[in-house]
């Protein structure tokens, strides 16, 4: 199975004090498993989009360091650019990319929503597909009055209260978090400084006044040249190519011609393969004739993905290296179950029958992708903790002196390697808990996926438990020994008193009889 992917462009009202986007841009890649994939600055904007990808969690504390850098380096009331903006981090989407549901992004931008407000005392107002409020949905609604006027506004009117967080601008001002399919951020420059005539364009081209559907656009002057500034919110359904040839009939009217066009930030290559079709008139194209993407597809039936197997853990866990082993192994599995405990609340999520417990799935979703998280952490942290063991008792042992230190190291060592398994069989116990929930309320048509997660927490339970007493063997500390077996037999009792109390539930509700 593919890891999921997720992108985010936040867009930071910054972009003439390279020191501070880079200041902000390193914040976000102080975060592991971040990756940058494009950065562009706009001097006139004075504006930086910044895109990043990569796993959901890693994303979503990446944007947060983003965000708390830039309200600490960026004051607004000190802040001038042609763009409009509200804060210091300006607009923050979440974009699906692989194996990714919409509805995943937007509990992120209302998890980071929240988390920002509380934390950080920036108001949030939430967009798009995350919106709150249908008044709320397009950026230049949320956007109205800007900086300025936001922050007198939300002082007095009701109706401009953010999401989360308080209603009062500091200097940093409100931050707009959403989540929506790719758009493609697209510059059309004129052969004229008459910024009147790029706004007239605009005008034209944009929906909200009668133009193409899924554009939005605005007239601004960039580098001494009027520009017609858009996004494309769905080039599918409003082509690229259509657009520019729109833009250039309009300039006509108004006796200028198109100079340049500019991306910002990443475009689909689907819509650069559209927009050449379309020109070059190619009506019998089909992607396969793309030598790319034949040459994608070639690799991709030779390698072991195609089989449908994601073989980077197991074969791992199979080669005759002593790690990752069972307690990793442990980790993994918990993991696994605390990931269909969240599949099963998102399931329940906006079914009508099921309102009533609606919160309680919200909850129960956010729990458990805390606990795969701190779980796939686990399984590194097992391995590498048996590791430790191993290289103490690699240590000399030539004379007393190093007799005894390689003694305490592997003392220390061993403690750690019964340490970390502990951890993980009480996490899977807190999977365990929600899972037993997502039986008892989540939705029926899922309840043997929920039953399936009681079951792997359990195994993973049991798995973690063992490398605990091994490593056990190895302390001279009797009561340690004594204090972790209290616990492993506190562990197993309720971990026993789950799976009855499961199976008579999945019983009563779907007549499965579990075994």
């Amino acid at each position: 199975m593919s890891k999921k992917l997720v992108e985010c462009i936040p867009n930071f009202s910054e972009a003439r004090r390279p020191d501070v986007v880079e200041q902000i841009a390193q914040a976000i890649l102080s975060v592991n498993g971040v990756q940058i994939l494009d950065r562009h600055s706009d001097q006139d904007h004075n504006r930086t989009v910044i895109t990043l990808l990569g796993e959901p969690q890693a994303v979503e504390q990446a944007v947060f360091a983003g965000i708390q850098k830039a309200a600490e380096l960026i004051d607004m009331d000190q802040h001038q650019g042609e763009h409009p903006r509200i804060g210091a981090t300006d607009v923050v989407p979440f974009v699906p990319i692989r194996e990714m549901e919409m509805s995943e992004c937007v509990e992120m931008a209302r998890r980071l929503a929240k988390r920002v407000g509380e934390e950080l005392g920036i108001p949030v107002y939430l967009y798009e597909e995350a919106a709150a409020r249908p008044d709320r949905v397009n950026l230049e609604d949320v956007r109205r009055g800007q900086y300025e006027g936001l922050k007198e506004e939300v002082k007095t009117n009701a109706e401009r209260k953010p999401d989360f967080g308080p209603a009062e601008l500091g200097k940093a001002g409100a931050t707009v978090i959403g989540a929506r399919y790719p758009l493609i951020a697209f510059n059309v420059y004129l052969t004229t400084d008459d910024v009147s005539i790029a706004k007239k364009i605009a005008k034209q081209v944009r929906h909200s006044s009668g133009g193409m559907r899924y554009v939005k656009a605005m007239g601004v002057l960039v580098e001494g040249r009027a520009q017609v500034s858009m996004n494309l919110t769905n080039f599918q359904k409003t082509p690229l190519a259509q657009v520019v040839e729109f833009v250039r009939r309009e300039a006509q009217r108004y006796g200028v011609a198109i100079h340049h066009s500019e991306l910002v930030g990443l475009i689909p290559q689907k819509a650069l393969t559209d927009a050449a079709v379309w020109y070059l008139q190619l009506d019998q194209y089909e992607d396969e004739q793309l030598l790319e993407n034949k040459l994608m597809s070639a690799a991709f039936e030779q390698s072991p993905v195609a089989a449908g197997a994601d073989s980077s853990f197991l074969d791992e866990l199979a080669s005759a290296s002593p790690t990752p082993g069972g307690g990793s192994a442990a980790a993994w599995t918990a993991a696994e179950a605390a990931a269909l405990v969240a599949m099963v609340a998102r399931l329940t999520v906006g079914k009508g029958k099921y309102k009533d417990v609606e919160p309680l799935m919200v909850s129960l979703t956010e729990q458990a992708e805390k606990l795969r998280a701190k779980l796939q952490q686990a399984v590194q942290e097992d391995a590498l903790a048996f590791e430790k063991v191993m290289v103490a008792f690699r240590l000399p042992k030539d004379s007393e002196e190093q007799l005894q230190l390689r003694k305490e190291a592997v003392q220390i060592a061993t403690l750690e390697a019964a340490r970390i398994p502990l951890g993980t069989a009480r996490m899977a116990l807190e999977v365990m808990r929600l899972a037993e929930v997502a039986c008892a309320s989540g939705n029926l048509n899922a309840i043997t996926d929920a039953a399936s997660a009681v079951q792997l927490a359990a195994a993973s339970l049991s798995g973690a438990a063992a490398n605990v007493s091994i490593n056990l063997n190895g302390l001279d500390d009797e009561q340690t020994k004594e204090e972790f077996n209290q616990q492993l037999a506190s562990l197993k009792q309720e971990k026993e008193a789950i799976l009855t109390r499961v199976a008579h539930s999945v019983t009563e509700r779907s007549h499965i009889t579990l075994i």
